[in-house]
């Protein structure tokens, strides 16, 4: 039986309309900008070089990202790119900051992520002495969300994370730090915080429940019911804090959460609501981490440890 080769130059057609990261970069200038001559400027080429990129762009994807010539309103096509064009960037930028980071970091690098309330607590005391013990090496440090730490570890983003992690991480040690209960989160003159008892789940749902991103985490049927109320959700902590705060909203997060508020929210448990959030410490195994990475890790663990007992 012959075997039929492809032409190669129609295999080297098609890699050059390969989508490249200049591309992406192209589009979502202009489509934040909405008109080429200024994305032109920002990325310091000619507006027809861009207009050539974007081209190039469309005819690979056999369809259109801007509604018209102006560049001033995307498809719905464009939409979808744009937002995956985003994160695409985000992590390659994120990448080649790493890589020029280790490239002037001759001693050593160590790179870490926290959930921020714990990032928050702990890096302040951690970061002040490893650096007393490592003077040459060069720290990176970010906080995210528990699904942004688990990814950057697994794409060897970073070498220590902190977050609540539901299942094992392939490449990484793990062990649990501490537990911290979820509850109620609410303005300090709220009735929720005066009333003698434990509210309930029935009565945190009457009176405009926020949800947010920690209560993915939460199970059961109480907490079903909790988020199915929700009249709003909130995504960002600060924004989050801020409604809570303004009395119309309450939520419920894991206590350390709270504690984070420089008002000082009250903090109350909900009755029928059993649910804590687990929070691990992830060390990458692959390569073998260094001495200063492991002394690192060892801090992280010293001053989660000393954290006061929920």
């Amino acid at each position: 039986m012959s075997v039929k080769f492809k032409p190669l130059n129609e295999i080297s057609g098609r890699l050059k309309l390969a989508i490249k990261i200049e591309m992406l970069r192209a589009f979502s200038t202009v489509a934040q900008t909405g008109n080429l001559a200024e994305a032109a400027q920002r990325l310091g080429r000619t507006p027809s070089a861009i207009s050539m990129v974007l081209k190039s762009l469309e005819d690979h994807l056999g369809q259109r990202l801007f509604e018209s010539d102006r560049k001033n309103r995307l498809t719905p096509l464009g939409v979808q790119v744009l937002e995956l064009a985003q994160d695409e960037l985000k992590q390659f930028d994120g990448t080649i900051r790493s890589i020029e980071t280790c490239a002037q970091a001759p001693q050593g690098l160590v790179r870490a992520a926290a959930v921020p309330s714990v990032a928050a607590l702990i890096f302040p005391a951690v970061l002040r002495q490893f650096q007393a013990e490592f003077p040459s090496v060069k720290v990176e440090l970010r906080d995210a969300d528990s699904l942004a730490v688990i990814d950057a570890l697994a794409r060897g983003r970073v070498d220590i994370g902190v977050a609540s992690v539901p299942h094992g991480v392939r490449d990484a040690d793990q062990e649990l730090l501490f537990s911290d209960p979820f509850g109620l989160i609410c303005a300090p003159n709220h009735p929720l915080a005066k009333q003698a008892a434990d509210p309930s789940v029935e009565e945190v749902c009457k009176v405009g429940f926020l949800s947010n991103d920690l209560c993915r985490q939460l199970e059961g049927e109480a907490a079903q019911a909790l988020v199915g109320s929700a009249a709003a959700s909130a995504q960002n902590t600060l924004t989050l804090m801020a409604l809570v705060r303004s009395g119309g909203w309450v939520t419920v997060l894991p206590r350390r959460v709270a504690e984070l508020d420089p008002v000082g929210l009250p903090f109350r448990p909900v009755s029928g609501l059993v649910a804590e959030r687990q929070v691990h410490l992830l060390l990458r195994q692959r390569p073998s981490p260094p001495d200063y990475a492991l002394r690192f890790a060892e801090l992280v663990r010293q001053y989660a440890y000393a954290l006061p007992k929920s």
